[in-house]
This record gives C-alpha cells, sequence and structure tokens, in this order.
C-alpha cells in the first residue's frame, strides 16, 4: 500500500510538471522544490544500503537499531532466507550466511520511493550461487527499509527467491 502512495506521489508530480507547460509556474516550483528534498529517513536509508552493497559493516552497525529486523522472503532451504532479529543475530549469523551463499555480481538501484519513515529501492541485480559457483542471471529486487529514531529498524528484501534458489542448488 505504501509502494502506491509513493507511485501516486511521483504521478501526481509528473502531472503537475505537464500544468507547468500550460502557466502553472509557482505549483510546478514548489513541487519541484519538495520533490529535490531528501528526508532524514531517505538519507539513513540510502547509507544503510550503500553499506551493506560495499560490506562496510561498521556503518552498517551504526545505522542499525538494537531490535533490527532483516526479512528476505524465499526458499526457506536457503541458509539466509527468513526473519533475522536483533542486530547482533543479523552481524554475527546472518550476513556471514548470506555472504557464504551468494556474491552479487552486477547491482543497479533504479527506483527509490519515500513515504514518511519508509524507503522503498528497486532495482536489478544479479549473483553468483557460492556453493554451485551457478550464475543467477540478472533479477529485478526490492526492499523495503523503515527508519526510526535515526536508526534503521527494518530490512524487507524481495527478489527473484527462484531463480536464487536454482543458482544455489545447481539445477
Amino acid at each position: 500500500m505504501r509502494l502506491i502512495h509513493a507511485a501516486a506521489a511521483s504521478t501526481l508530480l509528473l502531472a503537475v510538471s505537464a500544468c507547468n507547460d500550460a502557466g502553472a509556474s509557482d505549483v510546478d516550483d514548489a513541487a519541484t522544490a519538495e520533490s529535490t528534498e531528501v528526508s532524514e529517513a531517505q538519507q539513513i536509508a540510502t547509507q544503510f544500503l550503500e553499506a551493506a552493497g560495499s560490506g562496510d559493516m561498521n556503518t552498517l552497525s551504526n545505522l542499525m537499531a538494537d531490535e533490527f529486523v532483516w526479512h528476505n522472503e524465499g526458499d526457506k532451504t536457503l541458509p539466509w532466507i527468513g526473519n533475522w532479529e536483533g542486530k547482533e543475530t543479523v552481524l554475527g549469523t546472518f550476513l556471514p550466511a548470506f555472504g557464504a551463499g551468494l556474491t552479487t555480481t552486477s547491482w543497479s538501484t533504479d527506483y527509490t520511493f519515500v513515504n514518511g519513515n519508509d524507503v522503498v529501492f528497486m532495482g536489478t541485480m544479479s549473483a553468483t550461487a557460492n556453493p554451485s559457483e551457478n550464475e543467477t542471471g540478472v533479477f529485478s529486487w526490492a526492499v523495503r527499509v523503515h527508519v526510526e529514531d535515526g536508526k534503521v529498524k527494518s530490512w524487507n528484501w524481495f527478489e527473484d527467491s527462484f531463480a536464487v534458489s536454482k543458482a544455489y542448488h545447481g539445477s
């Protein structure tokens, strides 16, 4: 539901921009000013995404709430799929399991949507499943990041888990 609101806001900004062509410059200026502002939630979520992607565990840890939840949907036979609750569990158990299982080979972040304290990033990626050395191929991903009190409280990851599972299991 929140993604729909963010997409609707983007559509609204495009409509307001189109109105500018018809002479509504004051409305367009306000929409442009608002759309270029980056919220604290977006800044923190972006820093977190970049830290996760670069392996910067110090920044990741500093941005993560103690009661952080990392959730990955998908094939439960993969060692990193499921709910990982608590900063120490994520840093000490989840991230090593994920790193041992999958190596990202390409990555792009193509879209960012913000709705209050929730930030959604969408893009494409590819990876190699380490146990089988099979490639996933390029697939779409999305993540919803929730920020509270200057810390990332949750990370809800969505990907083509079928492609990842096939590569991991060597099929």
